[in-house]
């Protein structure tokens, strides 16, 4: 089997580059009957992702693929591209930090074979003693609207870390949002095909994970793409 593992990257933090080696190195060891091929994409990064960057990827990863363009796009819009050209049995995307420890990709992967299409990981309470406030305000509020507004299988739409068969790839190559809110279209368009073939995993953040940054204007735009996922439920 192979599993594509697809990393969306923009001004990266300094060392990431081994961050990404020692990571997928640690995860092919476990997942000794599957080739895990690695997929970069670059979000039109100005700074970070260096061409000697990618050559040490290139030189300690067999299976990588690295794809690049000059304008930044969104995390949503680097995902499809880097989820397109995956061939793979099963599909993982997670931060080019790899924020949750690698357990948690391998328990994902796991539970790919069990008979499901999605799976989504879940944080805990423990997740939100280590996140800055105003993160955590906003992603327990946007759990609360979630309950409130949908139906969905799942309650925390928002965590970096998913995998999906490659019919779950044809769904998530549906989704549209370019920025946060795509985790939440891609969830509310799976659920619309096989809502009892998507099932969470309880996922660890590792200690020390620094988070970006969210603008005022990031929110608003976010806040459209809420309004626009629940017209589309009301439908």
């Amino acid at each position: 089997m192979t599993l594509d593992l697809v990393l969306p990257c923009y001004n990266p933090l300094p060392g990431w580059e081994h961050v990404v080696v020692q990571s997928v190195q640690e995860i092919q060891s476990q997942l000794t009957d599957t080739e895990v091929v690695l997929y970069i994409v670059n979000d039109g990064s100005i700074e970070g992702a260096e061409e000697s960057n990618i050559d040490f990827i290139r030189k300690n990863i067999r299976q990588f693929h690295y794809i690049h363009y000059e304008k930044n796009q969104g995390k949503g819009y680097a995902l499809r591209r880097g989820v397109g050209e995956g061939r793979g049995d099963f599909c993982i995307y997670t931060d080019i930090d790899f924020p949750y420890t690698n357990d948690s990709l391998v328990a994902l992967f796991y539970r790919l074979n069990d008979d499901v299409e999605v799976v989504a990981g879940v944080r805990d309470e423990v997740y939100y003693e280590d996140i800055p406030a105003f993160r955590r305000y906003l992603s327990k509020t946007l759990r609360l609207m979630l309950r409130r507004f949908f139906r969905l299988p799942i309650s925390d739409t928002q965590c970096g870390l998913k995998g999906f068969t490659n019919a779950g790839r044809e769904i998530f190559l549906k989704t549209s949002i370019n920025r946060y809110l795509f985790d939440l279209e891609f969830i509310h368009l799976a659920a619309r095909y096989f809502p009892e073939k998507i099932v969470p995993v309880k996922v660890t953040l590792k200690p020390g994970i620094v988070f970006s940054k969210m603008n005022v204007g990031l929110l608003y735009r976010e806040g459209l793409n809420f309004i626009q996922i629940l017209m589309r439920r009301e439908r």
